[in-house]
């Protein structure tokens, strides 16, 4: 699997600014892989089965439901990919995994067994009508998205506001409620 605190696999730092990084989350457990982290673990896996090299991925952190809610906390992480897939072919192939999972899309911000978020793809920009959006329309207002990413990246700067991670976490909405993963 790949290497940590933003390394590539041969140990060189990766470009911040061109990583191509989705942010994957969980918080229902799932009958075959268990508990939402093995679960995460499984999905990191499975994507490099289908061919996505995982160049750098953040340790797993806790959080709470946005908006708050009853239902469990949310496992999460973010990871810097490698793939020649654009950014719709690669939404795509993230929505085959989630649903090989057992993702069945019902409400928004509903529980899930698996969630995998193109969070962006470079410095590309996209808005819509048609996804994804790029850079993620809530990647800014996430913290369960930003400390993660800033294990992994602590340099990036968000390709339509040139925000820096550490501008981005203390202009963060108070009350969500992030920490490493016990």
């Amino acid at each position: 699997m790949g290497s940590r605190a933003g390394e590539s696999k041969s140990g060189e730092s990766n470009n911040a600014g061109a990583a191509i990084l989705i942010g994957l989350g969980a918080n229902l457990p799932t009958p075959e892989h268990g508990l939402p982290v093995a679960t995460l673990e499984a999905a990191l896996a499975a994507l490099e089965k289908c061919g996505i090299e995982i160049r750098a991925r953040s340790r797993w952190w806790e959080s709470a439901p946005i908006p708050a809610s009853d239902q469990p906390r949310y496992v999460n992480g973010v990871a810097e990919i490698g793939t020649d897939l654009g950014p719709v072919p690669l939404l795509a192939l993230l929505h085959e995994v989630e649903a090989a999972f057992g993702r069945a899309r019902s409400l928004p911000n509903a529980p899930r067994v698996l969630d995998l978020d193109l969070l962006a793809h470079g410095r590309l920009l996209r808005d819509g009508p048609e996804p994804p959006l790029l850079p993620h329309p809530r990647l800014h207002l996430r913290e369960f998205v930003l400390r993660p990413l800033a294990e992994i990246h602590p340099g990036w700067r968000h390709p339509r506001t040139g925000h820096g991670l550490a501008e981005m976490i203390a202009a963060l909405p108070p009350g969500q409620i992030v920490r490493p993963f016990p």
